[in-house]
């Protein structure tokens, strides 16, 4: 995913978080507001990619909802993570130090059907998506529950062990 596409998915989720928003062309005025600009095509890709969905209003009417983060994937455990990155075959999710283990152990558990498994060093976790040339949506997956950048192509640190 280009910095500009991950720029706008956390900026729409900032958004849907902070207001309700009923419309596309709602969301489109509020990212320019935050000077980004999108195509509603492209937008609504995003809201895809993020897991948002169109529930009804008490009074009527409908609105933009965040999904339910998977479980597991509690506030404490999302905290631990500082970035998400991929190469294209394989997703590496950084950790704080020592946090691994347990970010890890919260992808197995979120049951998410694009991980195969994960892989678990001290701040490291590589993730191997279940499908060929699926690393870089399930990158943009994890980036979003997360709440991290997700970036392409890196080099790498530190080394994985077998949790």
């Amino acid at each position: 995913m280009s910095k500009a596409a991950d720029m706008r998915r956390r900026a729409v989720l900032r958004i849907l978080q902070r207001q309700p928003i009923s419309t596309q062309d709602e969301l489109m005025g509020a990212l320019r507001r935050e000077g980004l600009r999108a195509a509603q095509a492209t937008l609504s890709r995003d809201l895809s990619r993020l897991g948002v969905r169109r529930a009804a209003r008490p009074g009527g009417g409908t609105v933009y909802e965040l999904g339910e983060a998977p479980p597991g994937l509690d506030a404490a455990v999302v905290e631990l993570v500082a970035s998400v990155a991929t190469n294209g075959s394989t997703v590496v999710v950084r950790t704080r130090p020592g946090s691994a283990p347990a970010v890890a152990r919260a992808i197995d558990l979120a049951g998410l059907p694009d991980v195969l498994g994960t892989i678990a060093g001290d701040d490291t976790i590589f993730v191997a998506p279940a499908a060929e040339r699926r690393a870089r949506p399930l990158a943009s997956r994890l980036g979003a529950l997360f709440g991290v950048p997700t970036e392409g192509a890196r080099t790498g640190r530190g080394s994985a062990e077998r949790r």
